[in-house]
């Protein structure tokens, strides 16, 4: 596993863009130059993260959740483990 995290990681496990290796090894996101711990879903490319709205739910059970735009930098919150 590389020092970076990917360019774009998903928390919930049915998404595509799920990464349980990168997950379990801790990421954080600071958006717009602020620590965010609620972030659902991110893209530094696109810059965009996906932030729950509330405790609104929908049909299946999943969060709604808004997208927000600006800066996203993702960073490893622990070192990487010793193969």
């Amino acid at each position: 596993m590389t020092d970076t995290p990917p360019d774009r990681l998903s928390v919930n496990p049915k998404s595509p863009h799920h990464d349980a290796e990168a997950l379990k090894r801790g990421v954080g996101v600071r958006f717009n130059g602020v620590e965010k711990t609620n972030v659902d879903e991110y893209c530094v490319t696109e810059g965009w993260i996906r932030v729950a709205a509330g405790k609104t739910m929908n049909r299946a059970g999943d969060p709604l959740t808004i997208k927000l735009k600006g800066k996203v930098e993702p960073y490893f919150k622990n070192e990487a483990p010793e193969p």
